[in-house]
């Protein structure tokens, strides 16, 4: 049943982008850019609800009031797609860092473009933390939120953590608050696989971090608040009534924990 649920929401997860992105794009791009925000942040709802739906996986999310106004970097634990817009209801005037090939993509691309987003060219890395640095100080200068995932790329649950300095670096640069976000949605929403597990994905916004600390001291901290909450997060979906899947990462982890599946 899982695998049937699984190709029936992905069937229409891609329809409803290529369907939202056709009717939608004269009011997109004959709008304001804030208020254009409005067509991404209604995808993102309808592809909440779609999962909910039809693959049977709903979301929690807790810590809203954490959320501070005005510009802050924005730090969520990457595990899956899924977090790469299931936050967008959640924030202002989000600023993805990402790479410049998504650019390239008839249409999507031009919806990136259309907000400003910063593309970097990874296989340059001096350049790419330039260009990332400049962008972000473009983003908060104009009140927007810059979106970091602090280790780059997806990371099975339970995996051991792999932080960049790059989200330590732009913290110093701007000065501006950090708001960690952790979450067990790569066990609902697994990286590189088409499956959709039923349950419910639990979302945690943590208290922000002050600007100010010294750059290793922050990466300090917001690896060992950010990952003491996946670990709560990730012990609380083994142990419930019906857990789903383990990954071998989450499960040598649940070992490490003291936890017994």
């Amino acid at each position: 049943m899982t695998i049937i649920r699984s190709i029936i929401f992905n069937v229409l997860f891609y329809l409803n982008l290529i369907v939202q992105m056709i009717i939608f794009t004269p009011y997109y791009f004959l709008s304001p850019r804030k208020r254009a925000w409005a067509i991404p942040k209604n995808w993102a709802r309808s592809n909440l609800w779609l999962q909910k739906v039809f693959a049977g996986t709903d979301m929690e999310i807790e810590g809203l009031e954490n959320i501070p106004d005005g510009p802050y970097i924005c730090a969520p634990k990457h595990q899956s797609f899924w977090d790469a817009y299931a936050f967008l209801p959640y924030i202002a005037d989000p600023v993805y860092i990402l790479k410049r090939e998504l650019m390239w993509i008839p249409l999507f691309g031009w919806y990136i473009q259309k907000m400003k987003m910063v593309p970097i060219d990874r296989g340059k890395r001096s350049a790419a933390m330039k260009t990332a640095v400049k962008g972000a100080h473009f983003a908060v200068s104009g009140g927007r939120q810059l979106m970091i995932y602090p280790e780059g790329t997806r990371t099975s649950p339970g995996a051991p953590p792999a932080y960049k300095y790059g989200v330590a670096h732009i913290y110093g640069e701007l000065g501006v608050p950090v708001l960690p976000i952790a979450h067990n949605a790569g066990l609902y929403w697994p990286r590189r696989r088409f499956l959709r597990h039923p349950g419910i994905i639990r979302c945690r916004i943590l208290p922000p971090i002050q600007p100010g600390m010294d750059n290793d001291a922050f990466l300090k901290k917001l690896q060992e608040v950010t990952e003491a909450a996946c670990d709560e997060l990730l012990v609380e979906a083994a142990t419930s009534a019906n857990p789903p899947p383990m990954p071998p990462t989450a499960v040598r982890r649940l070992k490490e924990l003291g936890v017994e599946i």
